[in-house]
């Protein structure tokens, strides 16, 4: 075995080891951010994680890490953890320079970036060997990192309400589940109390009874148990990988730690937001005392303060006047606050958007017997549900029983359809009473159902 004192096991500093290309080196820096571990075309696992110190405080430099299984790879507890790394080799990829870790040959060590933590690594790789002598390089690195280690820059990072499709971005947000929704698929539920932006429908009204617009992208859908854990309030993102990025070992993130992921990509799926991770998308893990963190929950809490204030972000001040409720002094509640109350019959208060209705023509929402039997798709920037309009609770809604022309101008208006658009969707705001009912005594919360009542549909001049 080497002599623990001889040059062989002497740390480069980071600007020294660039110039170091095909030798092997050692190096000791500070995590800032890592890449989702993923599996190589080959039989091994890897992750790149990039390090910096002293010497060069702002980029740094990429370390591409691979070995057998995933259990193997640096699993950085947060961002600021010291990374010790034995028997790197230097390589020089297109203009920039980066570290690879060979798995027959290096070694690493993961520390707490912490000042007053101790020098005993949480995760060491199997040929790591500890030196007393080490400890020195850790404790200075630490040191540094109070005063040099840049913080996470809030204006840097996208609150929900301002992604857009097809542009990639940064986010900071909290992991809340992690579940496998497909052979070899894993989707992320992540949040940070704010509201993604409402999307314009795309679907065909006219295909709702054969291929609905769905309450959810997942399937199976989550349980009720998984869903009572969520915040009631601010959309709750689900980030999975692309088809051509499907190696990414989303399941090895960690539930319930905040996360500032960089390059992400957004799509809307059948008008629902969807984050996509790309091969190029990196992470990073935040303490609960980050200062954007903080600054989430701040105003996350602020929510809760007021009778309105649980509204969705984008129908403030007040959603249009198209409707009105017989019970206008009742506080605002969100459809993830009514998915997730604790009791099967409840009546509740909220403001949501109609995206689709069956049957899907005006025209037929009254049977043979001339009773009102429909069914609306609600959403709000929590969830979707479908909600039944039926007989009295209808009639009152449509202010009795339109004719044919009526119906489809109060329909249009409802469903935010364009006439100079044909196909895209804008629902309006609207404020709506709701009740929770079952339909099966023996299975009270397996059939639980919504319906609209004390609604009356106003925004249409006779």
């Amino acid at each position: 075995m080497p002599n623990p004192e001889s040059d062989d096991y002497k740390f480069l500093r980071i600007v020294d080891a660039t110039t170091s290309i095909n030798q092997k080196v050692n190096l000791i820096g500070v995590v800032t951010e890592a890449g989702i571990p993923k599996q190589s075309k080959g039989t091994d696992c890897c992750c790149t994680i990039r390090i910096v110190d002293e010497s060069n405080p702002s980029s740094g430099i990429s370390v591409n890490v691979f070995a057998e299984t995933f259990d193997k790879l640096p699993n950085v507890e947060s961002t600021g953890d010291i990374i010790q790394l034995s028997h790197v080799v230097m390589k020089l990829h297109g203009s920039e320079v980066n570290a690879v870790f060979n798995k027959r040959f290096s070694a690493f060590a993961l520390y707490e970036g912490s000042d007053f933590s101790n020098f005993v690594p949480y995760q060491v790789s199997s040929k790591f060997h500890a030196r007393e002598q080490d400890n020195k390089f850790i404790a200075d690195l630490r040191k540094w990192t109070i005063t040099h280690l840049p913080e996470t820059e809030s204006n840097g990072f996208f609150q929900l309400n301002s992604i857009k499709q097809g542009i990639r971005s940064n986010l900071i947000c909290k992991v809340l589940h992690i579940c496998e929704v497909t052979q070899g698929e894993w989707m992320l539920f992540v949040w940070n109390g704010t509201d993604a932006p409402p999307l314009d429908i795309h679907s065909k009204l006219e295909e709702e009874l054969k291929n609905p617009l769905c309450l959810q992208l997942e399937e199976p859908p989550l349980s009720r148990d998984v869903l009572c854990s969520f915040p009631t309030v601010g959309t709750v993102l689900r980030l999975t990988a692309d088809r051509c990025n499907a190696r990414l070992a989303l399941q090895l993130l960690k539930v319930g730690r905040w996360v500032q992921f960089r390059n992400i990509q957004f799509e809307a799926r059948e008008g629902l937001w969807c984050g996509i991770l790309m091969h190029s998308s990196k992470f990073s893990y935040l303490s609960d005392d980050n200062k954007v963190v903080l600054e989430f929950q701040r105003e996350y809490k602020k929510r809760f303060k007021g009778k309105w204030t649980r509204m969705p972000l984008s129908s403030f001040p007040w959603p249009p006047n198209l409707t009105k409720t017989e019970h206008e002094h009742v506080p605002l509640v969100t459809l993830m606050d009514i998915i997730t109350y604790p009791k099967v019959l409840y009546k509740y208060r909220c403001v949501v958007r109609v995206v689709a209705t069956l049957p899907g023509e005006a025209t037929n929402f009254r049977g043979p017997s001339g009773i009102y039997r429909l069914r609306l798709t609600l959403e709000d920037a929590t969830a979707r549900i479908h909600a039944c309009l039926y007989d009295k609770d209808a009639e009152k809604f449509f202010g009795g029983y339109p004719d044919d022309d009526k119906m489809i101008k109060l329909h249009k208006v409802l469903l935010g359809i364009d006439e100079n658009n044909g196909k895209a969707r804008n629902p309006p705001w609207i404020d709506c009473c709701l009740k929770s009912y079952y339909v099966d005594k023996s299975d009270m919360w397996g059939s639980r159902r919504y319906g609209i009542f004390d609604t009356k549909f106003i925004g249409l001049s006779d």
